[in-house]
């Protein structure tokens, strides 16, 4: 009886010299930005785009609507398509 006294003591003894974490939790850490794409927006209306790359998340493009809202579109879309090659290019 008393030697398992003295094992939960001992444990309870480094359990408490362990330091805190300082690491962040997974959900907040690497996290996709877009859950969803939209295939139709229109190009008037777009203020400005980002382009994210994170690890584990596809490619992204986040536009800034002249409303002040933001979208992800579908990198896919053909009008975004040639203007990422027209990018590249120059």
């Amino acid at each position: 009886m008393d030697v398992k006294v003295l094992a939960v003591l001992a444990l309870l003894a480094v359990a408490m010299d362990v330091p805190p974490s300082t690491a962040k939790p997974i959900s907040l850490v690497e996290r996709c930005w877009c859950r969803s794409t939209l295939n139709t927006v229109p190009q008037r209306s777009i203020r400005e785009l980002k382009f994210l790359h994170t690890p584990n998340c596809p490619f992204q493009v986040i536009a800034k609507l002249k409303n002040n809202r933001e979208v992800c579109i579908n990198p896919e879309t053909k009008w975004l398509q040639t203007y990422l090659k027209n990018a590249i290019n120059k």
